[in-house]
């Protein structure tokens, strides 16, 4: 544990504090500015950057406070952050970047609810000076709850996208009373917490009901809503951790966890309705059924199966063609052959567009960065509600889930 120790206010620490808060603030300039930029491709790159710099601002903030007197557990810290961060940010394929974000927000989590519980114990404990204010108790209560939830939820969101858990909603009965019975035991054991702060039998029981929850909420969920979830867990996170800012008076994590609370769920919320389901659904798997198709009748329409010789004629004399990626691309790693086959339509005078759908690759931006990383023109990439009403002109709309490579050799031929 950091040794803290307490020193009057003098003029070096009124400018190790104003520093510090203005680093902070300035971090969340950052933090903002990177959101910004990550609603378009061709500035996603820089908003990264940015949102790094803000996380660098954050950190050397925080190292010059002056409470803190050692730093050997912190560069600890720093050390193995880098060496679990490094190989996850670097070795891990993009196909696999929906099981990576999972990881992400349960370590965030984690280390929300490891502060929440450090600063409980630290504040009831035998040499506690003051009871814990029912205000902060409240915050420290929602942070652990959430971060714990968080942890196990995020934990079985990776495992049915690794595949190592089932795919498939795991239910049974009487689901649902117990899930409900669990969320209203553990929200009472929160209010009960913040009535009488020191009933530490209470603030145990809430944490261990907290990470139960977190594993029951998710099971009844299937695989393919898992983008929906891992988006909703990150917002879970980011409660989590304004609710430790609020909690430690850290400014800097009030502001960080605010934005990403909220743009987790907003982003959620876009997600279940690019998927045609309702955000309800969605979450509460096991409350009901998936709704029914709202896909219009094919009744009197004929499905025609043509060759890959007749595919390649179509698209070698296409004026217009509109190109849908989906996973299985993403699966065979067939961007570069995509960019090639678009290639040999424009230099045979056709023009290509990519109709991207929000959740393509299992996760939001995931078809963007695959695409980007072909080299494709960030100019012809366009969101679903952007092109759709250019699908009535286009001579072929090509919806791709595989490998291309005996498609494009028939173009070539043509």
């Amino acid at each position: 544990m950091l040794t803290i120790v307490a020193t009057e206010a003098s003029g070096g620490s009124m400018t190790r504090m104003l520093l510090t808060q203005a680093t902070y603030l300035a971090a969340g300039v950052f933090f903002i500015l990177g959101l910004k930029s990550l609603t378009h491709p061709d500035s996603a790159r820089k908003g990264m950057q940015q949102a790094a710099i803000g996380m660098l601002l954050a950190i050397v903030g925080t190292l010059i406070v002056e409470e803190i007197v050692e730093y050997q557990w912190i560069i600890a810290g720093l050390v193995v952050g880098t060496a679990i961060g490094y190989p996850l940010g670097t070795r891990v394929p993009m196909t696999a970047m929906p099981q990576r974000i999972a990881v992400s927000h349960m370590f965030g989590a984690l280390a929300a609810s490891l502060v929440g519980i450090a600063e409980y114990l630290h504040r009831t404990g035998p040499d506690a000076h003051e009871v814990l204010p029912r205000a902060q108790m409240a915050a420290l209560g929602f942070e652990v709850l959430f971060g714990s939830l968080t942890v196990t939820g995020s934990f079985m969101a990776f495992g049915k996208l690794q595949e190592f858990l089932p795919g498939r909603p795991v239910t049974y009965a009487g689901q649902n009373a117990v899930n409900i019975g669990a969320f209203i035991v553990t929200i009472g054991l929160w209010g009960y917490l913040i009535y009488d702060p020191t009933a530490a039998w209470a603030f145990w029981a809430m944490t261990a009901a907290a990470f139960i929850i977190g594993i029951s909420l998710v099971l009844p969920i299937g695989g393919a809503d898992m983008p929906v979830v891992v988006s909703l867990l990150n917002s879970y996170a980011g409660l989590a951790a304004s609710a430790t800012g609020f909690a430690i008076g850290n400014t800097v994590l009030i502001i960080a966890g605010a934005l990403d609370g909220a743009s987790g769920f907003i982003l959620s919320i876009i997600m279940s309705k690019a998927m045609n389901r309702s955000f309800g659904n969605v979450i509460f798997g096991a409350f009901g059924a998936a709704p029914e198709s709202t896909a219009r009748s094919t009744a009197g329409l004929t499905v025609k199966s043509i060759t890959a010789e007749d595919a390649a004629i179509q698209l070698a004399y296409a004026g217009k063609v509109i190109v849908v990626p989906g996973y299985g691309m993403a699966v065979a790693q067939a961007q570069h052959t995509v960019r090639e086959l678009a290639e040999l339509i424009e230099k045979k005078g056709g023009e290509v567009k990519y109709a991207i759908h929000p959740v393509a690759g299992r996760m939001p931006g995931h078809m963007n960065v695959l695409l980007a990383e072909a080299n494709m023109p960030y100019e012809k990439l366009y969101d679903m509600e952007e092109i759709n009403a250019e699908f009535a002109t286009a001579d072929v709309a090509l919806v791709i889930g595989g490998s291309l490579m005996k498609l494009v050799s028939e173009v070539k031929q043509v």
